[in-house]
């Protein structure tokens, strides 16, 4: 798919909006993840705007992609998008954290339209979307499955069975997106466990693995183009991306990946964003 200056020029907009709102609704919260939040907003800018097939006017329409954040820490960007969409309403986000709202720290299926299953406890999202993906294949079924990781998350041994699951059974409706932003909560993952090489681990597990920058809209766009003319495997996408990408001060830092920003940091942040 190649994008038009003028498509990727609002798309750009809306991933620029898109982080003003995760900033807002995480300051008004006093809590949740900046970081990880921010690296996965031209991920799922990709996903919702460009390749999924989905109804947010009926969220459970049988014929639509499923999608799996597994790293379910990234759940306010994703709110956003699905806010944006209409899948509910937009006053929710502010209501992100709190006892009267529909919006929980980590996505769950059972209170807010448009997410597809329950996610948070790091690992089990792949597995959860080899079932999807399976389910499709028994029933022939046309719609694909997409699941976003953390590169921390691949620390988990699950992920492995999982990965080793999914080319057992020729998954090649099955897309894993890694949010490759080099940190995880305790700092910088080639100290804390180093998971690289990535690529060549991943392919020695039996999947097709694509390489892209995760800020880049035209190239995610053609990875996952790319992605669904596999045959027989499932493909990786490995994004790499920034944590706290888009704000200056909080870009890389390793502070900010459970930490909301404070009411000042907010406005330093807004103005850096409103002057993009």
């Amino acid at each position: 798919m190649l994008l038009t200056e003028k498509k990727e020029a609002e798309l750009q907009e809306i991933a620029r909006q898109l982080r003003v709102e995760v900033l807002k609704m995480l300051t008004n919260a006093g809590s949740g993840h900046t970081g990880g939040s921010l690296s996965i907003i031209e991920i799922l800018v990709t996903l919702y705007y460009l390749k999924l097939r989905h109804d947010p006017q009926n969220p459970f329409w049988s014929e639509r992609d499923r999608f799996v954040l597994s790293k379910g820490h990234g759940a306010p960007a994703l709110y956003a998008v699905l806010a944006r969409l209409k899948y509910f309403d937009s006053a929710e986000l502010q209501k992100l954290r709190k006892i009267d709202g529909m919006l929980q720290g980590h996505p769950f299926n059972v209170s807010t339209p448009g997410i597809e299953i329950s996610t948070g406890s790091l690992g089990q999202g792949l597995s959860v979307a080899n079932g999807m993906a399976l389910a499709a294949k028994l029933n022939q079924a046309k719609w694909r499955v997409y699941v976003l990781l953390g590169d921390g998350e691949t620390q988990e041994g699950q992920i492995w069975e999982a990965a080793m699951t999914s080319a057992h059974y020729h998954l090649d409706n099955l897309c894993a997106i890694i949010d490759a932003n080099k940190l995880q909560i305790d700092g910088p993952l080639c100290s804390i466990m180093n998971v690289e090489p990535l690529k060549q681990k991943w392919q020695s597990f039996g999947w097709q693995v694509l390489e892209t920058n995760g800020h880049d809209l035209s190239c995610l766009a053609a990875a996952f183009d790319q992605s669904e003319k596999t045959q027989k495997v499932p493909s990786l996408i490995i994004a790499h991306t920034i944590k706290g990408k888009g704000v200056s001060f909080m870009e890389g830092k390793i502070e900010y990946h459970g930490v909301a920003p404070t009411k000042e940091e907010l406005k330093k942040a807004l103005v850096e964003l409103e002057n993009v």
